[in-house]
């Protein structure tokens, strides 16, 4: 069983930095692609990032790139999302996601504002 925890959230000042962290259990975590997406009051839930499983190859929303970086460290089972030069828009529960997997966690909150 898919289990996934986010965490790292929090109030940030615009320009400010976050780094979100999701440990995931229940599943072979090295040889899944894995995904953070997001989710802002009133909108549809939206892919941020992705990496394949090695960490070899990532995706980014048009609206972040260059500015958050996705890792993982597959000896922690865990995946990450550095977020620099944060903006008011990117204010949303964040989730992260496995391929081939419906599962979701709780999310983790991350509201940017002055």
């Amino acid at each position: 069983q898919v289990q996934l925890v986010e965490s790292g959230g929090g109030l940030v000042q615009p320009g400010g930095s976050l780094r979100l962290s999701c440990v995931a259990s229940g599943f072979a975590f090295g040889n899944r692609g894995m995904s953070w997406y997001r989710q802002a009051p009133g909108k549809e839930r939206e892919l941020v990032a992705r990496l394949t499983s090695s960490g070899g190859s990532t995706n980014y929303a048009d609206s972040v790139k260059g500015r958050f970086t996705i890792f993982r460290d597959n000896a922690k089972n865990t995946v990450y999302l550095e977020m620099n030069s944060l903006k008011p828009e990117d204010t949303a529960v964040y989730y992260c996601r496995a391929d081939l997997s419906d599962s979701w966690g709780q999310g983790t909150q991350v509201t940017v504002s002055s």
